[in-house]
């Protein structure tokens, strides 16, 4: 025989759960509406009821965090489907719903760099998301866009959808930073000695350009005019050289005279 009494009794207990988590869930749901809304306002989102709209909300939050929130709608999806096919659901159907959860914390990472939070406040979004999303919502951080490009920018995760109400977060005024100890292209100094250059040189002149011979200068009143030079005259050749004469024959030299006979006795 079954004890009527025991059962009544883990009814009530089912009951009571129940009203308990409905109780929890719908102020759960309440608190993190209006962490949602605030979190949106900063980032300039309009329209506080979005943050209302479950699911919805969390398309916008990873969209404010960089990533496609399509992809986020296929895997809760994908999570829904396999869950509900017996065996397939045990064995894999808890691949989609953690990849959600990793999607999810990469757009909060992104989301409190652009509140100017440092790296160790994600762990807080891994284990109270709560209360992260409360102290993003509510402390005095300023939303900006100029941070670095999120790693997935350039990949099938990045943001490309245009959605109504929601700005853009492009990462536009964001500067690299220069490396230290380099100075800024540009910044150094000439060498000793050395001058900065004029702005250019001179342009050639044109062809043509060149004034016109002036006019010659008259001579001073009074003084006599030259004669106007004739036209040169080629002087006459040089006559060629006399022949030069012979040399004088000399006369043959006078010959001796014979010695005096001696006188004779």
């Amino acid at each position: 025989m079954y004890n009527y009494d025991n059962s009544g009794a883990v009814i009530g207990l089912i009951v009571a759960g129940l009203f308990i988590w409905l109780i929890v869930a719908a102020a759960a749901y309440v608190v993190s509406s209006i962490f949602y809304a605030k979190l949106f306002a900063k980032a300039g989102v309009e329209g506080a009821w979005r943050g209302w709209v479950p699911f919805y909300r969390e398309l916008i939050f990873v969209k404010l965090g960089d990533l496609n929130p399509w992809w986020l709608l296929v895997l809760i999806g994908a999570a829904f489907v396999l869950n509900l096919i017996p065996y397939i659901g045990v064995l894999i159907g808890w691949i989609p719903s953690v990849a959600a959860t990793v999607y999810f914390i990469l757009a909060a990472y992104r989301i409190q760099t652009k509140l100017g939070k440092d790296a160790p406040w994600i762990i807080l979004a891994i284990f109270l998301s709560l209360v992260w999303l409360g102290i993003m919502a509510f402390d005095r951080s300023r939303w900006t866009t100029a941070v670095a490009p999120a790693p997935w920018a350039r990949n099938f995760l990045a943001d490309n959808t245009v959605w109504p109400g929601i700005p853009a977060q492009g990462a536009a005024g964001y500067a690299p930073p220069a490396a230290p100890g380099y100075p800024a292209p540009g910044g150094y100094p000439p060498p000793a000695g050395y001058g900065q250059p004029s702005g250019g040189y001179p342009a050639p002149p044109a062809p043509g350009g060149y004034p016109a011979p002036g006019a010659p200068t008259p001579p001073p009143a009074g003084a006599p005019t030259p004669p106007p030079a004739g036209p040169p005259t080629t002087p006459p050749p040089a006559a060629p050289p006399a022949a030069t004469p012979p040399p004088a024959q000399e006369p043959p030299a006078t010959p001796p005279a014979p010695p005096a006979e001696p006188p004779r006795g």
